[in-house]
């Protein structure tokens, strides 16, 4: 069927005609070449959250003026600034054992329904939990362990040993 003047004719059918009466040469200057379908974009990398804060448990547990038997709280990571802070007490040049239980007051957010953890808080706990939180306090600041895998020299039989120090501070 052939279409007369008065027919309507699609803007694709327009486009080509007009390109078309321009000639040849026209027509493969103006037109664009099939282009390369863009490449899907890579996916955002899945964001990592750091975990800063970390349960724990007291082995015996901080009995506070009251009373009140405290044993679950919440401990940080430390901060650079947490670990100088220690170095300027007063109580801690006199004596460096003390920098384990100020440095603990700083970390430590939260202990039961105690209002406000500090060094004196600290120093009123048991030895037993003492040594717990200096050792979790390790744990958590060395990317959750302390301890390393090693072969004996002599048998060559696999072991861990631990590598935390005495005291916070140390390695």
């Amino acid at each position: 069927m052939r279409r007369g003047p008065a027919t309507r004719t699609s803007a694709f059918a327009e486009a080509e005609a007009l390109v078309g009466s321009a000639g040849p040469a026209a027509g493969a200057a103006t037109a664009a070449p099939a282009a390369a379908p863009a490449p899907a974009p890579e996916p955002a990398p899945a964001r990592q959250k750091l975990q800063t804060e970390f349960a724990f448990e007291l082995p015996r547990g901080y009995v506070d003026d009251a009373g009140v038997l405290h044993r679950n709280g919440i401990m940080r990571l430390a901060t650079a600034r947490d670990e100088l802070i220690p170095l300027q007490d007063r109580r801690v040049r006199e004596n460096p054992a003390f920098l384990s239980v100020v440095l603990l007051g700083l970390v430590i957010t939260q202990l039961g329904t105690v209002e406000y953890v500090h060094d004196g808080v600290v120093e009123k706990m048991f030895a037993s939990d003492l040594a717990f939180l200096q050792d979790f306090y390790r744990q958590i600041n060395a990317e959750g362990h302390t301890r390393a895998g090693v072969t004996c020299p002599h048998c060559e039989q696999p072991f861990e040993v631990e590598l935390g120090g005495s005291r916070l501070g140390e390695s």
